[in-house]
């Protein structure tokens, strides 16, 4: 099975190289697509020098900082065209550690369409997280569950392994969310095509190299995004019962 781990990265110079090579030395096999938004601090050279080394990385080059969810949908349409078995979603700042992709793989290897690393499972944690990431994290996943129906516990993280059919199942074209949105999107939209979502603990790791791409605008998209979603959800409900109660 071929697998592509997709790493979006802007201004990622500090990182890019380390997490590389961290990846490869638990998981030697697996190809890299790091995904740039036309960082520019050089992330997207210092890329370019690891694949002329390396045949199992490669560059998928984006003119400007386009969010995390387009990067992910050029990244997958990338993998998906050159017949990968499984994709990886990871972040590039070492918040998502190599050592934890294997159990992820394991699980998707045991029929899972989707896998998530969680950190609110018995046995996932984060580590030097501020406590209001911790909230937010929390209240997202929470809000999300209410409004959607949704039967996960980390809605929002972004350590993540999608079989080929799966992505195949989703209509990407259609995703239009960025940021912890795009991540609460694509789970909803595995589970409302019943396809199997299993969640692995992970422990998450606070950055320590570079800035955090965190902002209120992410997080006022997601709240306005799956109000949306809810509303949606409960409005052919509504109508049903109204024609029926007035026959």
């Amino acid at each position: 099975m071929r697998t592509l781990v997709i790493i979006p990265t802007y201004d990622e110079a500090a990182n890019i190289e380390w997490i590389i090579s961290e990846l490869h030395r638990e998981q030697p096999q697996v190809d890299v697509l790091v995904v740039d938004d036309g960082s520019p601090d050089g992330t997207g050279q210092i890329a370019d020098a690891l694949a002329a080394d390396d045949p199992r990385v490669h560059v998928l080059h984006r003119a400007s900082k386009q969010g995390l969810g387009a990067a992910y949908q050029a990244g997958f349409g990338w993998g998906l065209a050159r017949s990968y078995d499984r994709l990886v979603e990871m972040d590039a700042d070492g918040s998502h550690r190599p050592e934890d992709l294997e159990a992820l793989l394991e699980a998707s290897r045991n029929g899972a369409d989707l896998v998530l690393g969680s950190r609110w499972v018995p046995g996932g944690s984060v580590v030097n997280w501020p406590w209001h990431r911790r909230m937010i994290s929390r209240v997202g996943t929470r809000y999300a569950q209410v409004m959607l129906s949704l039967n996960v516990k980390d809605a929002t993280g972004g350590f993540r392994v999608f079989r080929r059919h799966t992505l195949e199942r989703l209509r990407l074209e259609d995703v239009a969310s960025q940021g912890y949105c795009f991540q609460i999107d694509t789970a909803r939209r595995t589970a409302g095509a019943g396809m199997t979502i299993v969640e692995v603990p992970i422990t998450f790791v606070e950055r320590v190299r570079g800035q955090s791409k965190m902002s209120g605008t992410i997080v006022r998209e997601a709240l306005w995004r799956v109000t949306m979603w809810g509303i949606a959800r409960r409005i052919p409900w509504r109508f049903s019962f109204r024609r029926s109660s007035r026959s």
